[in-house]
This record gives C-alpha cells, structure tokens and sequence, in this order.
C-alpha cells in the first residue's frame, strides 16, 4: 500500500490554484468521516486526483481531525484549506481510459 504523496511547497501551490476552479466533490456531514465518505472520497479521487471537499464539522479543531483522518484512509495529500473547505491530491495509479 502506498503512502501519502509527499509535495513541494511548490506543487502544492500550484494544486490550490487548479482546486479554486472546482466546485465541492462531496460534502462531509455532521456523522464524520464514516467508512462510506471515505470510500466515496477515494473514489473521486481515482477518477479526479484533484478534488474539492466541504467538512460540515461542529467546530475547526474536529474539522482538522476529520480531514486529516480522511487524507490519512485515502491516502492522499491536502493541499490547502479555506474555511470548512479543502482541496485533496492523490495521484492516479492506473491511466485513464480513452473515451
């Protein structure tokens, strides 16, 4: 099993500027991050690699729990945060498909 990619300063900054175009992929509600979220976040993340996700928690410091617990399962890297908002990256293991 693969760890968490670990990114430059540089490539993280360069990942928040492509997620500001994004819109939520999910949103994490108020039970956390159950096993379901992380399957569904792992997912986007093998079709996406980048993607956007808003942490409904109850206040920052389970906010900052849950996603890194969430980044943790995944295993992918948060490049930033805004509010109840973050970015995650996890580079794509298999190649995509043409369409």
């Amino acid at each position: 099993m693969t760890n968490q990619p670990d990114l430059t300063p540089s490539e993280r900054k360069k990942l928040r500027g492509r997620a500001m175009r994004l819109k939520p992929a999910l949103i994490v509600g108020k039970a956390g991050p159950t096993p379901t979220v992380i399957e569904a976040v792992s997912f986007a993340l093998q079709r996406d690699e980048l993607i956007k996700i808003r942490i409904e928690a109850p206040d920052r410091t389970d906010r900052e729990r849950w996603l890194e617990e969430i980044a943790t399962a995944c295993r992918a890297a948060v490049c930033g945060t805004v509010g109840h908002t973050a970015s995650l990256f996890r580079p794509r293991t298999d190649p995509v498909p043409a369409s």
